[in-house]
């Protein structure tokens, strides 16, 4: 028998198998950023209205949001390899259906079905991830690997859509995922071996139900409010998603086998990450959209140009996160990851600095200072959400990385969006030319990419001071962002480094106790049981 103070260590097969998952989450991040290059085509073809336009973009992520704790539930419970590849299959189908759509309708329901597909693929991988290798150091750089594969889908999104555009149609970009599901589809039975929950129970419809609809309904208020300012009817959707939120956390509290089980929030390691993701989802997703939006409305870039200026930051952060479990066998996980977000946040207080007349390079090198610093956060932190989880709950672990991921990013992009919004048409109210019609002046407030537009039908030298005036607003709305996002990046930083400074290196056993104390490094414990006929190694 294997004592559990020393667990096995993977081998070739299981290295192979991690690289067959890594392509399944490349996939996740490489979708979003091909659509958003083949936009301004698929739009010219299909001439969607606007709020279909919106759909188009955000129906993808609304089902990967929503579907997140239900798919990583459902793994557990019919086999994490067996949902994958029902995943990678649908995936594959609903990308030949969005290549060819003829219609609006049709693309954005072929895109939620990508959607629904794609929240099958991080919780599974992630929870296969934990079960292929039980060693807590092999486990560190498996999930450092799995890390730096989204960073690296974002990074070979741009360059290969990009390149297919300039050659074929707007539909050709959703081809590009269909050789890598195929691949998918193939290898992974040979190389992934199939693990569940041994005593997984039946899947609750009512709590699946439950989780979707809070999500979607807190997600869509969000965005919406973002979007259009605080109106009724997104403020009652979101208020909706919340209270569903609320009925769904009492439901698993009574049920004997939940959806999702509540009491992994006693680790601390478990709750203290969520916690930390969930803050820095904030503030990154909605760093990403100012720095694209300078880029386009105040450096005058193409998309395109914009896309590839963001490379460097991608590639820091995908070696950032595939070297952090490296520094982590050395260094406790609390401090390299508090350290690593000070250095965001010096990088937000340089950004404070920023003016309209900066030159978009200290953007391009922010943004990589940035992605080299956030690597121990998202690695390390991921690591000990699942090191945490019992084996058999590792789905369920898996999908709240995720879904902490997802609320953050549209908290973020709500509320912090929303102080950069305030201070711009502040900014820019006072400084409108006299000779600018009413009408164009309100359409300049809306935001910097529209006093840009509408410049352009003024008089030349009226336009100009517009386009100058909007570009210095940006500029302030910027400034008082990345003042705020630094605030929250400190205490966040200060709260892991507190509760987790008893977490030992990664791989050290030193005051490990996986529960309730004060955290632990990845847990040892035996894997859950693979089901028949299939062996880890």
């Amino acid at each position: 028998m294997t004592d559990t103070a020393t667990p096995p260590r993977a081998g070739r097969r299981e290295w192979a198998g991690l690289a067959v998952l890594s392509l399944a989450t490349l996939m996740i991040t490489f979708d979003m950023f091909v659509l958003l290059l083949a936009l301004p085509h698929l739009s010219a073809d299909l001439r969607p209205t606007s709020v279909e336009q919106l759909w188009i973009l955000d129906i993808y992520g609304f089902m990967v949001g929503g579907f997140l704790i239900t798919m990583g539930s459902l793994g557990d419970r019919i086999g994490r390899r067996r949902l994958l590849l029902i995943g990678a299959a649908f995936f594959a189908v609903a990308s030949l259906v969005s290549a060819w759509s003829s219609s609006p309708e049709m693309l954005i329901v072929s895109r939620a079905v990508l959607g629904i597909a794609g929240a099958t693929l991080a919780p599974s991988t992630l929870a296969l991830i934990s079960n292929m290798f039980p060693n807590p150091r092999q486990m560190g750089t498996a999930i450092g690997m799995w890390a730096g594969s989204f960073t690296l889908g974002a990074i070979l999104g741009p360059l290969a859509g990009g390149l297919v555009l300039q050659y074929f149609w707007w539909g050709s970009v959703f081809l590009l995922g269909v050789p890598v599901m195929v691949l998918l589809l193939i290898l992974a039975p040979m190389l992934v071996p199939e693990f569940k929950a041994p005593d997984g129970g039946r899947l609750d419809f009512a709590s699946a139900g439950l989780s979707l609809a809070a999500v979607l309904a807190f997600i869509y208020g969000l965005k919406e409010v973002s979007r259009n300012g605080f109106e009724v009817a997104p403020v009652i959707v979101g208020l909706l998603g919340i209270t569903l939120g609320v009925m769904f956390v009492r439901r698993q509290r009574s049920l004997a086998d939940p959806l999702m089980d509540l009491t992994m929030f006693r680790s601390k390691s478990f709750s203290t990450m969520l916690v930390g993701l969930l803050l820095y989802g904030m503030v990154g997703a909605t760093s990403m959209l100012y720095i694209t939006q300078f880029f386009q409305s105040v450096a005058g870039m193409t998309p395109l140009e914009s896309a590839l200026a963001l490379l460097p930051g991608m590639a820091a952060a995908t070696i950032s996160a595939m070297v952090s479990p490296i520094l982590g066998r050395r260094f406790r996980p609390a401090y390299l990851i508090g350290i690593g977000l000070l250095g965001v946040v010096a990088t937000f207080a340089w950004f404070t600095q920023i003016s309209a007349a900066s030159s978009p390079v200290e953007l391009i090198i922010g943004f990589a200072v940035i992605g080299a610093c956030d690597g121990p956060l998202l690695a390390l932190g991921t690591n000990l959400v699942v090191g945490a989880a019992p084996p058999e709950k590792a789905g369920s672990a898996g999908s709240l990385v995720q879904t902490s991921n997802e609320a953050g990013a549209a908290l973020g992009v709500a509320v912090l969006g929303s102080v950069g919004a305030v201070i711009y048409r502040q900014e820019l109210t006072g400084e409108i030319p006299a000779e600018v019609p009413a009408t164009v002046a309100r359409a300049a407030e809306e935001n910097a990419a529209t006093a840009v537009a509408v410049a352009a039908d003024l008089p030349a030298e009226v336009g100009s001071a517009l386009v100058a005036a909007a570009r210095q607003a940006f500029s302030d709305g910027l400034n008082v962002f990345s003042g705020v996002s630094a605030v929250v990046l400190v205490i966040a930083a200060l709260f892991i480094m507190i509760q987790l400074r008893h977490v030992p290196p990664m791989g050290d056993e030193e005051g490990s106790d996986g529960n309730t104390d004060g955290g632990s490094a990845p847990s040892a414990e035996r894997p859950a049981e693979p089901v028949a006929g299939s062996s880890p190694s």
